[in-house]
Order: C-alpha cells, then structure tokens, then sequence
C-alpha cells in the first residue's frame, strides 16, 4: 500500500469509528492522520453520518464524531450531480447510489463501508468500479501483508 492512497470513507465507517475507538474503523482514522493514507468523502456522506449519529447514538457519540473530523485532514470533494449518481443506480440501491458516485468523484482508491446491504454486493463489488470496495478490517489486513 501506498502513503498516498485515496480511501472514500462511508457514513458507516465514520459513525463506527465515532461510537469505539478500539475497532477497525477508529484504527483507519488513526492511519489517516499519521498519514499512511489520505481520507477522502463528500459533503452528503459527512452529512448522513452527523445526521444518523445524531439520531441513533446520542451526544458523548456525537461529540466523538466531530473531534474525529476535526482531527483529521479530509479531502472533501464536491457532492456528485444528480446525473452522476443516476449512473450507478442501476448497480446498488438508489440512496447508497451517490456514495459509489462519490468515491468516483474523489478519485478513491479503496471506498471503505460496512454496508453489506447494499454496498458490498456481488453486483457492485463486480460492476467494474475504478476503486476497491473492503472494510476497514478487510483494508488493514491488506495493510499488514
């Protein structure tokens, strides 16, 4: 792996690294800002995070949740057009579509989610995408070897 690889970080894994700082989503965080990758994510992705956090994991999470962005150096690109993300919404539920758009947009390497639902499916994970799609736990491993 290279220092300056791209990673498009999910919702999911920044709302994973915000609720335990011991598991792997927290560990890439920790990569990103000792610079071993570059953290990479859109507006919306930021949003939907700050937004389900706020929801679903109360204020000490929420709280966690902004000092992790603060704290790191994100590569915020701009959110995908509605015509972009149409593109891959035949591949991956409409409303995970821009993610997959994003981390185009971004110019990722490796788009990192714990979305097993709609994300980490035969149908995107072999539509041809110009990034790797893993989890955190999956790119650590790769890290290591």
């Amino acid at each position: 792996m290279t220092v300056s690889q791209r990673l498009f970080l999910d919702a999911s894994v920044l709302i994973a690294a915000s609720a335990s700082r011991t598991g792997a989503s927290s560990l890439v965080l920790t990569l990103c800002r000792q610079g071993r990758a570059r953290p990479v994510c859109s507006r919306k992705v930021l949003l939907e995070a700050e937004r389900n956090t706020r929801a679903k994991l109360g204020q000490q999470t929420l709280l966690r949740f902004y000092q992790e962005i603060a704290s790191l150096d994100v590569d915020i690109v701009d959110d995908p057009t509605p015509r972009e993300i149409t593109a891959y919404a035949a591949i991956t539920h409409p409303k995970d579509a821009h993610v997959l758009a994003g981390a185009v947009k971004g110019r990722a390497d490796v788009l990192l989610t714990l979305d097993r639902r709609h994300l980490l499916v035969p149908t995107v994970l072999q539509a041809g995408l110009p990034f790797l799609i893993m989890t955190p736990g999956e790119w650590l491993r790769r890290l290591v070897e």
